[in-house]
């Protein structure tokens, strides 16, 4: 039975190999190109910015939500850009689907529905900061011009070029699909779909808190583990929404490694929490 579902496991992930090596060669020659004018569009966006922000958030992998970290930090943007940026990184879940045939509807409707939210929580916190005059300081305005961006995230070597990073981010999707394929079939295998289900806390409400905080996981794996649940229809579509929008990727650990004001930071963290699973819960009351 093992070696069974080790090799459908293996066969469903190398069929997807090249799927998921085109996807990420496209998007690094995306971000080489045009990642510098489009962080700079986000800098520059004073009101506009949570719209902005969502609209660059919903771009694959975590890259602009590393850059937007970097640029809060630095004073460029408000915290209302950050959590826009934040809530609509997908991190690889938008790779993975695309690799999956038939799901051009799911991608669709994920990117819309984190777009949505980013906005809708951004320009929310916008208004509160206007309300509070200055009075809480995470609240502020964009008070600084941007300089240089992504001297901390370390995500891309100088001189790298698209292959490596492609290559490279490849081979660690690839291999957390895999682990997590495997697991995911034994279990399905021996303990049933249904069982399965009750473990992840199916039709509670419980569910998006469980799928956010496994978001909260700083690493692509978080993104690959909630797909894979979500295809596998473990998880509804809401606690799919809720783990996504929490999974800021590198994000976060950015924000905590170049904003010195850790208390803040963790207001940060538990606040992209809160709106996740807040948003999780009203999409799986409604849809």
């Amino acid at each position: 039975m093992f070696l069974d579902v080790f090799l459908d496991a293996l066969l469903d992930c190398l069929k997807e190999l090249p799927f998921l090596f085109a996807a990420f060669l496209i998007i690094e020659a995306v971000e080489h190109r045009i990642s510098d004018k489009m962080n700079r569009a986000l800098a520059g966006a004073d009101g506009s910015g949570p719209l902005v922000g969502a609209l660059l958030g919903c771009v694959p992998q975590c890259g602009f939500s590393i850059m937007a970290a970097n640029l809060y930090a630095g004073g460029v943007i408000s915290l209302a850009t950050l959590m826009s940026v934040f809530l609509s990184t997908s991190d690889e879940a938008v790779i993975i689907l695309l690799a999956e045939p038939g799901h051009m509807k799911d991608i669709g409707l994920l990117v819309a529905t984190k777009v949505c939210i980013g906005v809708a929580a951004g320009y929310l916190l916008l208004l509160i900061g206007k309300l509070a005059r200055g009075r809480v300081p995470f609240l502020r305005a964009a008070h600084k011009e941007p300089g240089h961006i992504c001297d901390h995230c370390g995500c891309h070597e100088a001189h790298s070029g698209i292959l490596k990073p492609a290559l490279k981010h490849t081979g660690e999707v690839m291999l957390f699909l895999f682990i997590f394929t495997l697991g995911l079939n034994l279990l399905l295998e021996v303990i049933g779909m249904e069982n399965v289900t009750r473990i992840f806390l199916a039709d509670t409400v419980f569910q998006p808190f469980f799928a956010a905080l496994i978001g909260l996981i700083p690493n692509c794996a978080a993104s690959v583990i909630l797909t894979r649940l979500y295809l596998a229809h473990v998880i509804s579509f809401g606690s799919a929404v809720a783990g996504l929008c929490a999974s800021a990727g590198l994000g976060l650990i950015v924000l905590f490694r170049i904003n010195r004001d850790r208390r803040e930071d963790v207001v940060i963290t538990v606040l992209l929490l809160l709106l996740s699973v807040l948003a999780g819960v009203l999409l799986q009351q409604f849809m």
